[in-house]
């Protein structure tokens, strides 16, 4: 018997929530750390132009993928009665998509080959094309790991992934030292997803058709649409932008410097907001209470998101030197501005699983489409006038407006102040900006950061004057920031009631 149920409803979803987060927090510092080391060496081994095709076919992928977004795992978590009538229905849209998507990049290569001015991606997109049927087989039920917050399976299905794509890469990398150390390592990861997403979940799909509930799936999703078509734009956009003005090596050397800068929106958020959406959707109804997890959520991501973005900013120079190589310099200056683009999308990314969860969906792809329309009007004459570093300015300024917009109407649907928002990310900005006051004094004592000793003991230094910045000014202003994180790892009864 799990004996979770034997606990009160808010004991028992506040258990599952925090285990569940620990797990998604396991996979991401696992799945990050590989990659991390996995892209320092293949920057080794391989060149800007070979992570540019690469990127070239991703864009594609991705943009298909996009348009053609039904939303039904969204769908599937949001909904609060039993899934299983619907697992077969989704899990055939799911598999024509695929098969769609398939016939459409293998075809299509030439077209995108001929946009960027690259036959050499003609067969890179061809190849990759088999990721869609390998994604659109997937096993729906493993929808479950999700809504029933059973993520300690959802470590398994991803680290399974993670560690045969970054096994095959490296090895190939040693051996082919060019771009499809990259493709097969990815094919290589989706195949073994596909795989154990039926080893882990024994639910079994089929083919089957149902007007009235594929209307119901798709009517949730047409917002999801919407909304990830203009995440796209707005996320991916610019490298669209940029390999075609500026050429695949330009890209290669963005896709690189935004890989690394947005760890506080990629790492930090992610793991947050896996979690809280289905926590949110089973809250719903509840304001208080939702508002109370909200505002913790918010506080939680500003404190451990902050750092690491100014982390980053501090520290690209130093890192970009001493881990990929002199050939990778000149994205240093793009890689921090898009530093604080990272830290500015970590907070504004808490907004959607909230509207997500109350059913607005509407509101964040309104809100995506106003970035949309100041990242089309300032991203031509930036990129021309400084190349990447122009179309990483063009980001940051097209995400101030929208994000300081979303964080407004996420207080007017909880029934409370602006100002209780911002007073939630008070302290970790005191903080970031006194470890950047000492770092930088530090740095005038330390012949700059250009050996990996002096490197870690730059970073722990900051980390080190952060932690104490907060928890001296925690204290004096009663925050409760350092309780906040203490519940939610050791005793999360009281962050869900």
């Amino acid at each position: 018997k799990n004996m979770e149920y034997e606990y009160p409803e808010e004991v028992s979803l506040g258990r599952r929530a925090v285990k569940g987060g620990m797990w998604i927090f396991a996979l991401r510092v696992v799945d990050r750390f590989l990659r991390v080391v996995r892209t320092i060496v293949l920057a080794r081994l391989l060149s800007p132009d070979d992570f540019g095709l690469m990127g070239i076919a991703i864009l594609a992928i991705n943009m298909l993928e996009t348009f053609s977004q039904t939303g039904i795992e969204t769908a599937l978590v949001h909904k609060k009665e039993n899934i299983e009538a619907y697992l077969d229905i989704a899990w055939t849209i799911q598999v024509t998509r695929s098969v769609i998507l398939f016939v459409l990049l293998y075809f299509g290569a030439p077209l995108v080959a001929h946009f960027f001015n690259s036959p050499q991606a003609l067969r890179v997109v061809r190849i990759l094309a088999f990721l869609e049927l390998f994604r659109g087989m997937k096993n729906i039920g493993t929808v479950y790991f999700q809504k029933e917050l059973r993520f300690d399976k959802q470590f398994v299905l991803g680290f399974s992934g993670i560690a045969v794509n970054i096994a095959v890469s490296l090895t190939l990398a040693f051996v082919l030292r060019n771009v499809w150390a990259l493709v097969y390592g990815s094919l290589s990861g989706a195949f073994v997803v596909l795989i154990m997403s039926y080893i882990l979940q024994p639910y079994k799909p089929r083919i089957r058709l149902e007007t009235l509930k594929i209307k119901e799936l798709l009517d949730f999703g047409k917002w999801l649409l919407g909304s990830s078509i203009l995440g796209f734009l707005i996320t991916q956009g610019d490298d669209i932008f940029v390999g075609k003005l500026l050429g695949i090596t330009a890209l290669g050397l963005y896709q690189i410097a935004y890989h690394f800068s947005n760890a506080p929106a990629t790492e930090i958020t992610h793991v947050i907001s896996r979690v809280t959406f289905p926590v949110y959707s089973k809250i719903q109804d509840n304001i208080p209470r939702l508002r109370d997890a909200y505002f913790n959520v918010l506080q939680l991501t500003a404190s451990l998101s902050f750092p690491l973005a100014a982390l980053i900013f501090v520290m690209a120079a130093d890192f970009t030197k001493i881990f990929l190589g002199d050939k990778w310099m000149s994205m240093v200056p793009a890689m921090r501005v898009l530093a604080i683009w990272g830290l500015i999308r970590s907070v504004g990314a808490t907004a959607g699983p909230f509207f997500y969860a109350i059913g607005r969906p509407k509101v964040i792809a309104k809100l995506q489409f106003l970035q949309l329309i100041l990242l089309i009007s300032t991203i031509y004459p930036l990129t021309v006038k400084w190349g990447i570093l122009g179309t990483s300015l063009s980001v940051v300024f097209a995400a101030l407006v929208p994000n300081l917009a979303v964080y407004y109407m996420v207080t007017q649907a909880l029934g409370c102040r602006y100002y209780d928002f911002w007073r939630m990310v008070l302290l970790p900005g005191f903080g970031i900006m006194t470890m950047y006051i000492v770092l930088m004094i530090v740095r005038v004592y330390i012949s700059g950061a250009e050996s990996i000793a002096n490197f870690f003991v730059m970073a722990i230094l900051g980390l080190a004057v952060y932690m104490a910045t907060i928890i001296v000014l925690d204290r004096l202003s009663n925050r409760n920031i350092s309780r906040i994180i203490q519940e939610y790892l050791f005793d999360p009864i009281g962050r869900f009631k």
